[in-house]
């Protein structure tokens, strides 16, 4: 079990003092990265998605900073024992699910099961979320930015004619940049065809190829509920609508490791890394593609049904036009390196508050405040 981290943000100054909430036991749900047993046919940079126990260890000291009592439970063929035997009050999920598809729904699924409250999205959002193609389609059909695309399941399939080289061939049902290297460009249908059979073989997977879009990348955080102003202890972190807008990320990776290409290779750096992409917070750009992403952020969340919490990727065109890329329903929360907390840390916004908000959020949801 991780132990408690001896560190914290220290709060805003005029932070208000919060009022009496009931104490609550706290379970924080996740894989941990190196613990894990991975099934023998996993591909390389499975695993990539897991928690490092320094962002358990933030996380469970932030829970108990607002007085709840916290506990870690490994997200393993051994949870459903240890639901039993803790018997928390309301989970805080970040696991990723072990294998299978939607993977990243199997906890939740669990925790309705046992009735038990959750954070963040629930079953149907966190397993759409994780299959890219499936996303794409109801981001298309709801009117929203997407490059073309097309899913294959060998890689004989014939090509659609709206894809023009060069193109970007991915695993489908991935996240982290898993199978995301140098390589991921192709250039002709000989590339194309060989990239999605090793995608194939790799991951036992489909293969989701789609238009490489040449410009800059941006990630924009979604954080609120429409009703969240009527139980949060911080107010003023929400506009009228329920929904904080974060200031956006730009992922500057053309001196990464691989160069333009934000794979897993590249998001593994530590910030000051050689090899790193940069992390421009807030980002340099016009007010116009600015509220463009964020009104187009809390759109794709809000398609998928994702709740609480999301962050969203976007990638520019030639043009300059932006296109949705994914979503990330369980978005890292390791205070150093991850996105939200990148953005957040921009903003003043203490690590703790944005824990405690998650987890309140929840709660609500679930009547327990």
């Amino acid at each position: 079990m991780p132990k408690k981290a001896t560190t914290s943000s220290k709060p805003a100054e005029d932070e208000p003092p919060l009022s009496h909430r009931p104490s609550w036991l706290v379970a924080l749900i996740a894989n941990v990265k190196g613990e894990a047993e991975l099934p023998e046919e996993s591909p390389p940079d499975a695993g990539a998605e897991f928690d490092r126990v320094e962002t358990l260890q933030s996380i469970l000291f932030a829970i108990e900073s607002a007085g709840h009592r916290a506990v870690f439970i490994p997200a393993d063929d051994r949870l459903p024992d240890q639901l039993r035997e803790v018997r928390p009050q309301v989970c805080f999920n970040i696991a990723e699910g072990l294998q299978g598809d939607g993977r990243e729904a199997q906890v939740p699924a669990l925790l309705e099961m046992f009735c038990i409250p959750y954070t963040a999205s629930r079953v149907v959002a966190n397993a759409i979320s994780l299959e890219k193609t499936l996303t794409k389609r109801l981001w298309r059909d709801a009117g929203l930015p997407v490059a073309p695309f097309q899913e294959f399941h060998n890689a004989d399939e014939p090509i659609r004619r709206a894809l023009r080289y060069p193109l970007f061939v991915k695993p489908a049902r991935e996240g982290t940049g898993m199978g995301v290297d140098l390589e991921a460009v192709v250039h002709n249908e000989n590339e194309m065809r060989k990239r999605v059979e090793w995608v194939i073989h790799t991951y036992r997977q489909p293969a989701l190829v789609e238009s490489f879009l040449p410009g800059r990348e941006f990630t924009v955080g979604v954080l609120g509920q429409p009703d969240v102003r009527r139980y949060t202890q911080r107010p003023k972190l929400y506009a009228a609508d329920g929904f904080h807008r974060f200031p956006i990320l730009e992922i500057e990776s053309r001196q990464s490791i691989t160069p333009g290409v934000y794979g897993y290779r590249a998001k593994s750096k530590e910030l000051t890394e050689n090899g790193a992409p940069g992390y421009l917070c807030p980002a340099d750009i016009p007010t116009e593609l600015h509220d463009k992403l964020q009104r187009l952020a809390l759109r794709a969340h809000r398609a998928i049904g994702a709740t609480d919490v999301s962050r969203v990727d976007f990638r520019l065109d030639e043009r300059g036009d932006p296109y949705l890329i994914e979503i990330n329903t369980l978005p890292g929360l390791n205070p150093a390196v991850s996105d939200l907390c990148i953005m957040a840390r921009a903003e003043g916004l203490a690590y703790e508050h944005l824990i405690l908000e998650i987890l309140d959020m929840a709660a609500a949801r679930f009547g327990m405040i």
